[in-house]
Protein backbone atom coordinates (compact mmCIF):
# COMPACT_ATOMS: atom_id res chain seq x y z
CA UNK A 1 0.00 0.00 0.00
CA UNK A 2 2.60 2.81 0.96
CA UNK A 3 4.71 1.75 -2.89
CA UNK A 4 1.25 2.63 -4.44
CA UNK A 5 1.02 5.99 -2.62
CA UNK A 6 4.10 6.92 -2.94
CA UNK A 7 3.67 5.90 -7.11
CA UNK A 8 0.46 8.19 -6.89
CA UNK A 9 2.45 10.85 -5.33
CA UNK A 10 5.53 10.86 -7.67
CA UNK A 11 2.63 10.55 -10.48
CA UNK A 12 1.03 13.48 -9.31
CA UNK A 13 4.00 15.57 -8.84
CA UNK A 14 5.16 14.88 -12.82
CA UNK A 15 1.73 15.92 -14.00
CA UNK A 16 1.69 19.39 -11.83
CA UNK A 17 5.33 20.11 -13.05
CA UNK A 18 4.32 19.34 -16.28
CA UNK A 19 1.46 21.97 -15.83
CA UNK A 20 3.39 24.33 -14.99
CA UNK A 21 5.95 24.09 -18.01
CA UNK A 22 2.91 24.54 -20.20
CA UNK A 23 1.99 27.69 -18.20
CA UNK A 24 5.44 29.37 -18.76
CA UNK A 25 4.91 28.69 -22.21
CA UNK A 26 1.58 30.22 -22.61
CA UNK A 27 2.60 32.86 -20.53
CA UNK A 28 6.10 33.62 -22.46
CA UNK A 29 3.56 33.50 -25.56
CA UNK A 30 0.91 35.82 -24.14
CA UNK A 31 3.42 38.62 -23.51
CA UNK A 32 5.47 38.23 -26.57
CA UNK A 33 1.74 39.02 -28.24
CA UNK A 34 1.53 42.08 -25.88
CA UNK A 35 4.90 43.12 -26.96
CA UNK A 36 4.61 42.77 -30.49
CA UNK A 37 1.20 45.10 -30.19
CA UNK A 38 -1.61 41.91 -30.52
CA UNK A 39 -3.31 42.37 -27.72
CA UNK A 40 -5.52 45.13 -26.29
CA UNK A 41 -4.58 45.32 -22.26
CA UNK A 42 -5.41 48.63 -20.36
CA UNK A 43 -2.67 50.10 -17.72
CA UNK A 44 -4.19 51.90 -14.45
CA UNK A 45 -2.53 53.67 -12.53
CA UNK A 46 -3.85 54.45 -9.00
CA UNK A 47 -2.76 56.36 -5.85
CA UNK A 48 -2.48 53.47 -2.92
CA UNK A 49 -2.71 56.29 -0.22
CA UNK A 50 -6.08 58.15 -1.68
CA UNK A 51 -7.36 54.92 -3.40
CA UNK A 52 -7.90 57.51 -6.76
CA UNK A 53 -6.69 56.21 -10.23
CA UNK A 54 -3.91 58.35 -11.66
CA UNK A 55 -3.58 57.40 -15.21
CA UNK A 56 -5.62 55.16 -17.33
CA UNK A 57 -4.20 53.56 -20.59
CA UNK A 58 -6.21 51.57 -22.97
CA UNK A 59 -4.61 50.12 -26.21
CA UNK A 60 -1.99 47.85 -27.61
CA UNK A 61 1.43 48.96 -25.81
CA UNK A 62 3.93 46.84 -24.57
CA UNK A 63 5.42 47.82 -21.16
CA UNK A 64 8.83 47.38 -19.44
CA UNK A 65 10.69 49.21 -16.36
CA UNK A 66 13.26 51.53 -17.07
CA UNK A 67 13.84 51.37 -13.58
CA UNK A 68 12.51 50.27 -9.86
CA UNK A 69 10.63 53.76 -10.34
CA UNK A 70 9.47 54.36 -13.92
CA UNK A 71 7.35 52.88 -16.73
CA UNK A 72 8.07 52.51 -20.07
CA UNK A 73 4.97 52.53 -22.04
CA UNK A 74 5.26 52.56 -25.82
CA UNK A 75 1.62 52.78 -27.68
CA UNK A 76 0.66 51.70 -31.45
CA UNK A 77 -0.95 54.86 -32.40
CA UNK A 78 -0.94 53.50 -36.09
CA UNK A 79 1.07 51.21 -38.94
CA UNK A 80 4.87 51.92 -37.97
CA UNK A 81 3.43 55.18 -36.09
CA UNK A 82 4.65 54.74 -32.10
CA UNK A 83 4.67 56.62 -29.45
CA UNK A 84 6.52 56.21 -26.23
CA UNK A 85 5.44 57.19 -22.75
CA UNK A 86 7.08 57.20 -18.86
CA UNK A 87 5.06 56.63 -15.74
CA UNK A 88 6.99 57.95 -12.65
CA UNK A 89 5.98 55.37 -9.72
CA UNK A 90 7.03 56.07 -5.84
CA UNK A 91 6.05 54.69 -2.72
CA UNK A 92 2.15 55.70 -2.74
CA UNK A 93 1.74 54.57 -6.77
CA UNK A 94 0.81 51.14 -7.77
CA UNK A 95 0.30 49.86 -11.42
CA UNK A 96 -1.77 47.29 -12.80
CA UNK A 97 -2.30 45.94 -16.76
CA UNK A 98 -5.12 44.19 -17.79
CA UNK A 99 -5.41 41.62 -20.91
CA UNK A 100 -9.21 43.24 -22.08
CA UNK A 101 -9.08 41.01 -25.54
CA UNK A 102 -7.64 38.66 -24.46
CA UNK A 103 -4.87 36.51 -26.45
CA UNK A 104 -5.11 33.33 -28.53
CA UNK A 105 -2.11 31.59 -28.50
CA UNK A 106 -0.36 28.35 -29.22
CA UNK A 107 1.77 26.97 -26.44
CA UNK A 108 3.58 24.85 -29.59
CA UNK A 109 3.57 27.82 -32.05
CA UNK A 110 6.94 29.43 -32.79
CA UNK A 111 7.42 31.91 -36.02
CA UNK A 112 10.50 33.00 -38.20
CA UNK A 113 10.43 35.53 -39.96
CA UNK A 114 12.79 36.87 -42.20
CA UNK A 115 13.19 40.46 -43.25
CA UNK A 116 13.71 40.54 -46.94
CA UNK A 117 15.50 43.97 -46.44
CA UNK A 118 17.72 43.06 -44.26
CA UNK A 119 19.67 40.75 -46.64
CA UNK A 120 22.22 42.33 -48.91
CA UNK A 121 21.67 41.30 -52.50
CA UNK A 122 25.12 39.32 -53.79
CA UNK A 123 26.03 39.18 -57.43
CA UNK A 124 28.63 36.75 -58.40
CA UNK A 125 30.74 37.33 -61.69
CA UNK A 126 33.45 35.04 -63.28
CA UNK A 127 36.29 36.60 -64.91
CA UNK A 128 37.98 34.43 -67.99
Amino acid sequence: MKKFIAVLLIVASIFTLAGCREASRVKYNVSKEADNFNVERRLSVINARTDKPLLELTGFFSISNNSDSELVVTCQTGENEFKVNYVYLNEWTLYVVEDVSGASVDPYHYEINFLPEMIQPVTITSSR
